[in-house]
């Protein structure tokens, strides 16, 4: 499955670009384990971070921030087959969540839960 890693990235940091790149690294640690059961791990900020550089964004949380983030992750769910939603308070994780129940998507919110890395 291609499957939505949906956590904490923004949230909490005060726009903190440590405290955001460590965030992304808790995020990217459940991509392994996804990948080694047969899974495509995929991180919203994976692509929505490029975009918004290449389209000029300089400040997060800008018109232009706005305008890709949330996007990115609602037409990745389109593609998607299921998400995996990280422990942490984020409206943009938990928008994923909504999106992905809407859909039908399964939603998991343990790494052992999601089949064939518990194994």
């Amino acid at each position: 499955m291609l499957i939505l890693i949906a956590g904490p990235y923004r949230s909490g940091t005060g726009d903190d670009p440590e405290k955001m790149a460590a965030n992304l690294r808790r995020l990217e640690e459940a991509s392994w384990p996804l990948f080694k059961a047969g899974h495509v791990p995929m991180i919203g900020e994976w692509v929505a971070l490029p975009v918004w550089q290449s389209a000029g964004g300089k400040t997060l949380g800008d018109e232009l921030y706005d305008q890709i983030f949330y996007p990115t992750a609602e037409r990745l769910l389109a593609i998607c087959e299921a998400v995996l939603r990280l422990p942490g308070e984020s409206k943009g994780a938990d928008n994923d969540v909504r999106i992905a129940k809407a859909r039908g998507l399964p939603v998991y919110h343990r790494l052992e839960d999601v089949p064939g890395v518990g194994s």
